[in-house]
């Protein structure tokens, strides 16, 4: 049997929450909570009781920040014009740039 989840509070998270995505849903979530350093659970949780989503620096979201950077430098040299079918690239580039901003003022 597998160990008792609990939250940062010390309470048993026993309750399950699923619900259906699009596998383009998918794939920005996975991104979205891979840059934020935090569990997709965690993640989730956070955004949606309106907690504000802190990131921790460490050298795993460093790596997803690169890597997510050079993935939307490629697309952004194979795109001529963006469209309304790039809303997810223009939304993951909003968020990193967040990201940066928050770790060039952390560093001040």
């Amino acid at each position: 049997m597998s160990a008792k989840a609990l939250d940062h509070k010390g309470r048993w998270r026993n309750k399950t929450v699923a619900f259906r995505v699009s596998r383009e849903e998918a794939a920005q979530l996975n991104i979205l909570s891979g840059l934020s350093g935090l569990t997709k659970q965690d993640y989730l949780i956070c955004r949606v009781l309106d907690k504000e989503v802190t990131i921790n620096a460490n050298p795993r979201v460093f790596k997803a920040l690169r890597n997510q950077l050079s993935s939307v430098l490629g697309e952004l040299q194979r795109l001529d014009v963006t469209s309304p079918d790039n809303d997810e690239l223009l939304d993951i580039i909003q968020y990193i740039a967040e990201i940066l901003d928050g770790l060039k003022q952390e560093q001040s």
